[in-house]
């Protein structure tokens, strides 16, 4: 299996082109999962900004806005930027993901240098509600926390292979509330989670529209029916996808995060996903917003077209 360090390796082609290859084990379906392509753009922001834009000395990334245009595949990938705005403060790239000719993937990152941040600072009254579980990540790894518990193999995690290369860890009560989740996670590989990895975070989670299933919570620890979702195998294919950082990992990163999601309206095949991302110390790393659609998952596996107009799904 690729490691996550190797499979977002990017190499510099020119100032403003950055070459990439998706494998298939970071895949869902034949699809390379939205969240991996998001960490990719990070790297490309990161790069971008330590080498072509390094006089502008803003190497962290505080906010993405990406917008999937079609389905991305496996194999090689070319990155473009454009240097949009230069600034003091902040400065803003644009950055399009192509393949075999198609732009597939766009956005805009903005970087700024957040350890050099000032201005105002005040603090609220914001706070997660319900509050969380309580959980001893010490006691995580070894399955000794009681309050929570591993979740070996995700459903489909055949198809939806890139699930493979997360533990993830759920409260052994259940979930807090319907259209949510709660959960802590590490990287299987034992590679620790840093900023660029957050984008990754930020869309790896249990599928919301799967815990309506009649035959019970597919991902629930304590299973009370069928495991596998009555609606059958699906495919949520991301359409854009929002990160807000607010926090800078240490460089050497951290082994667990925890991730609330949660969705506000499920309708028509088309839904939108809240994600906070916090560290073991509760404060809030990132922020993403998503807009998604529930199709079948064949429709991942359909034959490409090789026009430049071929859609998403």
């Amino acid at each position: 299996m690729t490691t996550f360090q190797k499979a977002t390796e990017i190499q510099p082609l020119t100032s403003h082109t950055y070459a990439a290859n998706f494998p298939d084990d970071w895949c869902i379906g034949s699809v390379p999962h939205g969240g991996f392509i998001t960490a990719v753009f990070l790297r490309v922001a990161r790069t971008h900004f330590a080498s072509t834009l390094q006089r502008q000395n803003q190497p962290d990334t505080f906010t993405l806005h990406l917008e999937f245009l079609r389905r991305t595949q496996t194999g090689p990938a070319l990155f473009t930027v454009r240097d949009i705005k230069l600034g003091r403060q902040a400065s803003v790239i644009h950055v399009a993901l192509a393949q075999a000719g198609r732009e597939e993937v766009v956005g805009y990152i903005s970087h700024a240098h957040l350890g050099r941040e000032e201005g105002a600072s005040f603090p609220t009254d914001w706070a997660l509600r319900p509050p969380p579980i309580p959980a001893d990540v010490a006691k995580l790894k070894a399955g000794t926390e009681p309050r929570w518990g591993e979740l070996e193999k995700m459903p489909f995690a055949e198809f939806r292979k890139a699930s493979n290369r997360v533990r993830f860890f759920f409260p052994r009560s259940g979930q807090l509330g319907r259209g949510m989740t709660d959960e802590w996670l590490c990287m299987r590989s034992g590679e620790r989670f840093t900023n660029e990895s957050v984008g990754f975070v930020a869309d790896m989670w249990p599928q919301l529209v799967e815990t309506y299933s009649d035959k019970g919570d597919p991902y629930a620890l304590e299973k009370k029916g069928n495991e596998k979702p009555s609606i059958g195998s699906m495919w949520y294919p991301t359409l854009l996808l929002n990160l807000d950082v607010k926090k800078v990992l240490p460089e050497e990163g951290v082994e667990f995060l925890f991730q609330r999601v949660q969705a506000k309206r499920i309708q028509n095949g088309r839904f939108d996903l809240e994600s906070i991302v916090m560290d073991e110390q509760g404060d809030v790393v990132a922020l993403s917003h998503h807009v998604v659609f529930a199709v079948s998952a064949a429709r991942n596996l359909a034959e490409r077209s090789n026009g430049s107009r071929d859609s998403k799904i």
